[in-house]
């Protein structure tokens, strides 16, 4: 599966349409992913035909939070390869995700996956749900 970025033209009333990714990896966070998807393999905790599933998912202080796991393909899913990684999402989610960038990044504080989500309204104090 190439690489290809696909994207979504958005219709923003008397401004011109834009194109956005769908969504997006850095490759900072492609590198981690691949890195977290060879050592699951490695130890026989994930099958090949496996990519990363992206979803929103119910809960949290502001009512929707994130969900990144290792998962097979369903007929129901959009897929495609960012910088190398197989990329499936839902499309209940992909609503959610529109434009989201993901990015990796390590701290005093610690590391971890970061989303970047131009759709979210406001999140809960601690950052890991949100409200759009």
């Amino acid at each position: 599966m190439p690489d290809a970025v696909q994207t979504v033209k958005l219709e923003t009333g008397d401004s011109p349409s834009a194109e956005i990714p769908l969504i997006s990896l850095t490759s900072l966070a492609a590198d981690k992913v691949r890195e977290i998807l060879d050592a699951e393999r490695d130890a026989g905790n994930v099958e090949e035909d496996m990519g990363l599933r992206m979803r929103v998912v119910g809960g949290g202080c502001s009512g929707f939070s994130y969900d990144l796991y290792f998962d097979s393909r369903t007929e129901l899913d959009r897929v495609w390869q960012i910088h190398g990684v197989d990329v499936m999402v839902d499309e209940m989610s992909l609503m959610y995700l529109l434009g989201t960038e993901i990015d990796y990044v390590e701290g005093l504080a610690g590391a971890g996956f970061k989303f970047n989500n131009p759709n979210v309204k406001s999140t809960c104090g601690c950052g890991s749900s949100f409200a759009v």
